[in-house]
């Protein structure tokens, strides 16, 4: 027989990939990110039920994190947190009120009603979109699309938030490849001041397409890591032909004192 006193296994919290790259967490309250991931577990297969019921079964129907319950309020700060003064310098009220009124116009203004609590969030996720919930002869059933509607496509953003949101995605994008092609230069070349070489060598030596390693290029270029240069004249990175030579140039001074890199090694990987 079951001992009943026995506890059965915790499901396993999940996220969906997109999340980061889409932006959301730019615009929404920050609850906005444990609703993601409460949807995300429900989304899993062997899971019926309502959120409440996914919220009940992992955390006993109360996650701090996501202020209680899904009648928690939402908000655009943590309350326990330490304020940042520095970034910040209007203090936590201050600042809450005005995300409140960017926020609360955006969606206004896109014919969407201003959530208040976590369950009003939820219903927005589902008129975006986000997710989708059937009911199905075992249950309610929860699913998210594989790539997230993006902020911009659902809501009159203003020109900071674009640009803001698109610098990240491209940063996203192109982050990885860069990695690939500085791996190359630091790690079989020696971090070589300037070498002459084309996209096809560099895609070759990389295992990228040429077409990824011009993107890299181009966001090197742009940092004001390197230069790429045709003769003694700037080339320009968009332009060039997978064949063609070019002299790259770097700027590893500028280089390490302006990007981070994670290394991770071995059995650690």
């Amino acid at each position: 027989m079951d001992n009943p006193s026995v506890p059965g296994p915790r499901r396993d919290l999940a996220m969906h990939n997109d999340w980061w790259a889409s932006g959301w967490e730019h615009v929404l309250p920050c609850q906005g990110f444990p609703l993601t991931m409460l949807i995300a577990t429900a989304s899993q297969p062997g899971f019926t039920g309502s959120l409440d019921d996914l919220l009940q079964e992992i955390f006993d129907g109360h996650w701090g994190m996501i202020g209680g319950d899904l009648d928690g309020a939402l908000t655009f700060s943590s309350p326990g947190e330490e304020w940042d003064y520095e970034e910040a310098p209007e203090g936590r009220e201050a600042n809450e009120a005005n995300r409140w009124e960017k926020f609360g116009a955006m969606l206004t203004a896109a014919g969407y009603p201003v959530p208040k609590t976590v369950r009003d969030l939820s219903g927005l996720y589902l008129a975006w979109g986000l997710a989708r919930c059937e009911e199905t002869p075992d249950g309610t059933r929860w699913s998210m699309p594989a790539a997230l509607p993006l902020p911009g496509d659902l809501l009159h953003l203003d020109v900071h938030l674009t640009q803001r949101l698109d610098g990240i995605r491209w940063m996203m994008r192109t982050g990885p490849l860069v990695d690939g092609l500085i791996s190359h230069l630091v790690d079989d070349l020696g971090e070589p001041q300037e070498i002459l070489t084309s996209l096809d060598r560099l895609a070759a030596a990389t295992s990228q397409d040429a077409d990824d390693v011009r993107i890299a290029l181009t966001e090197l270029v742009a940092s004001g890591d390197a230069r790429v240069q045709r003769g003694q004249e700037p080339a320009d990175a968009e332009r060039l032909e997978a064949h063609q030579r070019f002299r790259l140039v770097m700027n590893w001074d500028h280089f390490h004192e302006h990007r981070v890199q994670l290394s991770i090694q071995g059995d650690d990987a």
